[in-house]
């Protein structure tokens, strides 16, 4: 069943393929923080000292996004919408814990369950990086537990539960790249649609995190392409050559995304391999009619539908047969085994 007349057909399967075959899509996205998110590993906020541009050589350090910072809130954001509409297994897919093996989630995002079996993620997401410096991305927010009348101080005695830690500031820019491998239109569309509806990412999801993607292409290729990283110091050498970075005021959404824009058609020119760039206006006929789908319930429920018939056909031919054929092994050596010592 054909979701899209926006792309032609040829660049996506018909059915997950069991090996690699070479074909790509890159979801090139821009991350802007809209609250005080927290991007941390051992309590401090995770950051990299690295070169300011491709061409300014000067050495800063930048906010990092580790890659699970980013995979993990979008491959929840398909599971809920998988179990709102009862779509396959989802309901007793236990992330992290008892993997179903047959979900889209499961199959495009990959699962490693120790001896139960593992599958390697379609979806390749990369460390992100903020393009202002560290020292103008962030805040040291001191936190405070008040008792219920509101105060600090109760019968005389003042608490000492007040904190500080360092947060993210609004208006913060990520450039992002998430590759799905060997796309299926259903699986193109369900991972397009995990990158538009997630909007929390990092620490403490419930009450602070606001993040949002603003999607600026996706490009088709036979290969990879530009790494977050590299894409980030172009972005900066052109706001800078235009004098748009003026720290610490933040930067202006639409010279990020206009720069952006420009910094990966640049990019692209100097790949040597084949790509088909959905940018500009070829993009926004996309993404409306991605758009079109994903916010009408019977469609949204129909590509769903497809996609986990999709990855339940490749988890019974290639998951869980496999599985089983292990499970056999494992038993002929423990008998084996057994015989031996008898």
């Amino acid at each position: 069943m054909n979701l899209l007349k926006t792309v032609d057909a040829k660049f996506f399967h018909t059915e997950i393929p069991a090996k690699p075959m070479g074909n790509y899509v890159h979801f090139i996205t821009i991350r802007v923080t809209e609250s005080y998110p927290l991007f941390q590993t051992d309590g401090e906020l995770n950051k990299a000292k690295v070169r300011a541009g491709i061409e300014n050589k000067e050495p800063i350090s930048r906010l990092a996004m580790f890659k699970r910072k980013q995979s993990t809130p979008e491959r929840l954001t398909g599971r809920e919408l998988l179990r709102k509409y009862e779509i396959g297994d989802a309901k007793n897919c236990d992330y992290n814990v008892d993997f179903s093996k047959t979900t889209p989630d499961c199959i495009l995002y990959g699962f490693a369950i120790g001896d139960s079996g593992s599958e390697k993620s379609k979806v390749v997401v990369d460390t992100a990086y903020s393009i202002t410096p560290f020292e103008d991305s962030h805040l040291n927010v001191t936190l405070n537990a008040p008792f219920e009348n509101g105060t600090m101080s109760r019968q005389g005695e003042v608490t000492s539960r007040i904190n500080s830690q360092d947060h993210i500031l609004p208006q913060i820019f990520f450039p992002s790249i998430v590759t799905l491998k060997d796309p299926t239109e259903a699986g193109f569309i369900y991972v397009f649609n995990n990158i538009l509806r997630t909007r929390h990412y990092g620490a403490q999801t419930t009450r602070t995190g606001r993040v949002r993607n603003e999607l600026i292409g996706v490009i088709f290729t036979d290969g990879e392409i530009v790494s977050n990283l590299r894409w980030t110091q172009k972005i900066y050498d052109l706001m800078q050559h235009k004098g748009e970075i003026n720290l610490p005021d933040p930067l202006d959404e639409d010279e990020v995304v206009k720069a952006a824009t420009e910094a990966m058609i640049a990019l692209m020119k100097d790949e040597c391999i084949t790509h088909t760039d959905f940018i500009g206006e070829s993009f926004t006929s996309l993404l409306n009619e991605i758009k079109s789908i994903t916010s009408h319930e019977t469609q949204l429920q129909a590509m769903l539908t497809q996609a986990n018939a999709e990855s339940s056909a490749y988890a019974q031919t290639w998951v869980l047969k496999s599985a089983k054929k292990e499970s056999k092994k494992d038993s002929k050596s423990q008998k084996k085994a057994g015989a031996v010592a008898e």
